[in-house]
């Protein structure tokens, strides 16, 4: 509602004057107005109090429409407005998610290396894309360890059944009684072989799929008993009267004890088999959770070296099982040293042998 009050005082501000109501929508509305001294008021000639109250109302109402168009068109400008720019700022913010959306509607096994790409700051949009990373980095690791399980197991495992039934097809189709004995022992080793290789391979499996769970471990005290066990039960078909060094300092890592245990004793058992009569090997533990084990031994290519971490790998490119191992001890070894997000290098020592460094991150 508007109110006008006029107030005049002085014989100087008697006469007419017209007021121009002007609409929105219609044009203009002329309404005469006399404007009268006040002591003029008291005559014949004043306006009536019903005049007046007539003329304010006539204003109001002018006041009040014209209020209400205007208000109209500007609410009007207003939603039109907001609903633009809402569905533009809602492209912009859902965009992301659309992308997301269909990549995950795209992913299968033959693209699961793929990944969602956000431009923009860290918000959490790009939390929830790098969550979305993170779980297809888990299932791609998943999925290569699968491969690569299946492909390593159908391949070595022919070489142990095929021993095992020429065996039984060639030894025991003419065995006398006495020679009976003999085949067996030589079926309890093909199967001890193959015992053997299905174990390593169930856990490199195990340590490629990650670690659920991290605890404190003490590394100095696992390799303090790694290398007391490994010297006390040398490992068969490796060369005697070697000598063992041990130095260690207090280490903590997170990780897995068992999968600790297994890396050290790989390494240990590695330096122990590839030896040579009369060596030696050392086993240092830094502050720093470094672990060094260095061994004599036989001659390693330097070009050579990069290939004993792949699975049933050998010196000089030898693929295949033996009685002393499945050829997965250094293929174990990178696969724990990763899943506790350290790294593990080898370097062959010129004057025969092979130092290995495993890193950990520690406490």
């Amino acid at each position: 509602m508007l109110a006008v009050v006029l107030l005049l005082f002085g014989p100087n501000m008697a006469g007419s004057a017209e007021v121009i109501i002007r609409d929105a929508v219609s044009g203009e509305r002329k309404t005469s107005v006399t404007v009268l001294p006040k002591e003029a008021l008291q005559g014949s000639a004043a306006l009536t109090p019903t005049q007046i109250k007539s003329l304010a109302q006539a204003i109001q109402a002018d006041a009040q429409a014209q209020f209400f168009v205007v208000s109209a068109i500007a609410v009007s400008v207003m939603v039109l407005f907001a609903s633009v720019v809402g569905w533009w700022v809602a492209g912009r913010v859902l965009r992301p998610l659309h992308a997301i959306t269909a990549q995950a509607r795209s992913m299968s096994a033959r693209n699961i290396h793929d990944r969602i790409v956000i431009d923009g700051p860290a918000d959490e949009l790009r939390d929830l894309a790098d969550t979305f990373n993170g779980m297809l980095d888990r299932l791609d690791r998943a999925f290569t360890s699968q491969r690569r399980f299946v492909a390593d197991a159908s391949h070595e495992l022919r070489t142990p059944l095929a021993i095992e039934r020429a065996i039984m097809q060639v030894r025991l189709s003419n065995a006398t009684p006495q020679q009976i004995v003999g085949v067996r022992e030589e079926l309890l080793a093909a199967n001890r072989r193959l015992d053997l290789l299905l174990e390593g391979l169930l856990l490199l499996a195990r340590s490629d799929n990650g670690l659920p769970e991290r605890h404190p471990v003490d590394l100095a005290a696992v390799a303090d008993r790694v290398v007391h066990s490994a010297l006390v039960n040398a490992p068969p078909g490796g060369p005697g009267g070697l000598q063992g060094q041990l130095t260690t300092v207090p280490v903590t890592v997170l990780g897995d004890e068992v999968l600790l245990t297994q890396l050290l004793d790989n390494l240990v058992r590695n330096a122990m088999l590839y030896n040579v009569p009369n060596g030696w090997f050392t086993v240092t533990l830094a502050a720093d959770g470094t672990v060094t084990v260095a061994n004599s031994g036989p001659l390693v290519l330097p070009d050579t070296v990069d290939s004993l971490f792949e699975p049933f790998h050998r010196g000089a490119n030898k693929r295949l099982a033996s009685a002393n191992g499945a050829g997965l001890g250094l293929a174990i070894v990178r696969s724990i040293a990763e899943a506790h997000d350290g790294t593990v290098t080898a370097a062959s020592r010129p004057s025969g042998g092979l130092e290995v460094t495993a890193r950990f991150p520690h406490l």
